[in-house]
């Protein structure tokens, strides 16, 4: 292919066969709901701490790869096993699980995008390489930003991947006239599709919805010369430096290029604030790792495969239900009763392989019981039309309320079993095959109570003796931090009493 053979473009025009290219062959995969999700949990306004849970806890797979990396050395400084995605939320706080969370989505979407095209695999490879090195030279900064540095530096190479993926024919050019006249990719880049790779990333980064600062942090930063009289780097400057920095290195060990990985640490060092040796020996470290721990490239039709699976009560139920009793005691003093509840309700959604968990809480002053929370099969819409009056009524949750004991239905539509079913539990569970109730009692009042059930689809289940023994130390948990939180503001003990 000569350069003439793909006719040169503008901004505009790149733009719009770019987007025309994303309709025709779908949004490069891994881009999916889940990152929304996990990007509007991280920017939104109310209890995002519930959000990403119930966001990552939508993903088996990511599920188990968070909890992986939040308790690897990385974060042992901690000091405590984190079981559940609640914990790690507390402990790492939402900012970090949600860049984690987005990093593994972003390098699984890539995966898969690269699946048929040998140059979008080849700037995978070096993308991912790129996160690997983020994270170790991250890691060794006194900044707190190691899970945002990989995901920019992921995204670093965002402008390339897009072009190479959608726009191969015109990737193709690009990187011959970078070869043939001797210039920078960002060059060649301006005169095929009138607009540099970086800033096309920053571009298709704000179309995505992407955090502000961390498209802000999708451009090309050259190594400067410091001294002691410089400031240090802005968030967004410092995220751009490692990450360019990273995909420099990434490329070059891909590459196996003349250039000096000692060479590159050396230029970025100063603007890092970083002594040249340690960083060599970071980026020397993330190569090795990434050299002895190379994951399976997953496939779509698996990846589909593994979300599809009904949960089921798991084999595993009893070790579970234990840890997550655990994370319940643990070192979590300073937690509030919702991030407790939180982690109670993943506990019981998890342990129990429920197809729905929902916790509520009685509202005193409007005398009713309120869904406040919920993981599993349950849509927005849903959670406000699960409130029922708390006056007495002859059916199975009152009567679980009032004895403060655990109720488990095996089969809800057994024949006479409907007059003790509610109405809204008709009208908005019915499909529920079986259910439990979890009352919550507090000095002999019920505050509310987790509900969870199975729908037919899934496996028969029942509870065994030393799962009853688990969810009671687990409701006694919740009920005495809800007693804690009552003596601490008398104004929330009112309103649950």
């Amino acid at each position: 292919m000569t350069k003439q053979e793909t006719p040169s473009l503008n901004a505009e025009k790149t733009l719009e066969l770019l987007m025309t290219r994303v309709r025709q062959r779908g949004d490069l995969p891994g881009f999916s709901k889940v990152v929304s999700a996990i990007v509007g949990a991280m920017q939104g306004e109310d209890d995002r701490e519930f959000s990403m849970t119930r966001t990552v806890l939508s993903d088996p797979t990511l599920t188990q790869r968070v909890l992986r990396l939040a308790n690897s050395a990385m974060y042992s400084a901690f000091g405590q096993s984190i079981n559940t995605v609640s914990k790690a939320v507390i402990v790492l706080g939402t900012e970090t699980i949600g860049h984690l969370a987005l990093g593994l989505k972003l390098i699984d979407g890539l995966s898969v995008a690269s699946l048929g095209t040998s140059s979008t695999r080849h700037e995978m490879e070096k993308a991912v390489l790129a996160g690997q090195i983020a994270r170790q030279v991250a890691s060794t900064s006194t900044r707190r930003d190691t899970e945002e540095a990989v995901v920019c530096s992921i995204l670093h190479s965002l402008g390339r991947l897009m072009v190479s993926f959608y726009l191969p024919e015109h990737w193709a050019t690009v990187q011959q006239l970078a070869t043939d006249d001797r210039m920078s990719e960002n060059d060649a880049a301006q005169q095929v599709l009138g607009l540099p790779l970086d800033e096309l990333g920053r571009l298709i980064g704000a179309r995505w919805g992407l955090p502000s600062e961390l498209v802000a942090s999708l451009k090309e930063l050259p190594p400067r010369v410091t001294d002691v009289d410089n400031e240090p780097l802005a968030h967004a400057d410092w995220l751009a430096a490692v990450s360019t920095m990273s995909t420099r290195c990434a490329t070059v060990l891909c590459e196996n290029a003349s250039a000096s990985i000692e060479g590159l640490t050396l230029g970025y060092a100063d603007m890092l604030g970083l002594d040249a040796d340690v960083l060599l020996a970071a980026v020397e470290s993330a190569h090795r790792t990434a050299k002895e721990d190379t994951p399976p490239t997953p496939k779509a039709e698996e990846a589909d495969t593994q979300m599809q699976l009904p949960l089921g009560k798991p084999a595993d139920s009893v070790n579970i239900l234990k840890r997550g009793v655990s994370d319940l005691r643990g070192d979590l003093i300073t937690a509030s009763t919702s991030q407790l509840m939180t982690v109670a309700l993943e506990t019981v959604y998890k342990g129990l392989g429920l197809s729905r968990a929902v916790a509520f809480l009685r509202n005193h002053e409007e005398s009713k019981y309120m869904a406040r929370m919920c993981f599993g099969e349950c849509l927005e819409e849903l959670l406000p039309r699960l409130a029922f009056n708390d006056a007495y009524q002859p059916d199975v949750f009152h009567a679980a309320l009032a004895n403060n004991k655990m109720i488990f239905v095996e089969d809800a539509h057994a024949p006479g079993f409907a007059s003790k079913l509610p109405r809204w539990w008709r009208d908005e569970m019915g499909l529920s095959r079986s259910f439990v109730i979890l009352p919550l009692m507090l000095n002999f009042h019920p505050v509310g109570f987790i509900y969870g059930d199975w729908d037919a689809s899934l496996p028969l289940s029942k509870i065994a003796p030393n799962e009853v023994a688990l969810l009671d130390d687990l409701r006694a948990i919740i009920v005495k931090a809800i007693e804690h939180r009552c003596h601490m503001d008398p104004t929330w003990a009112r309103a649950m009493h």
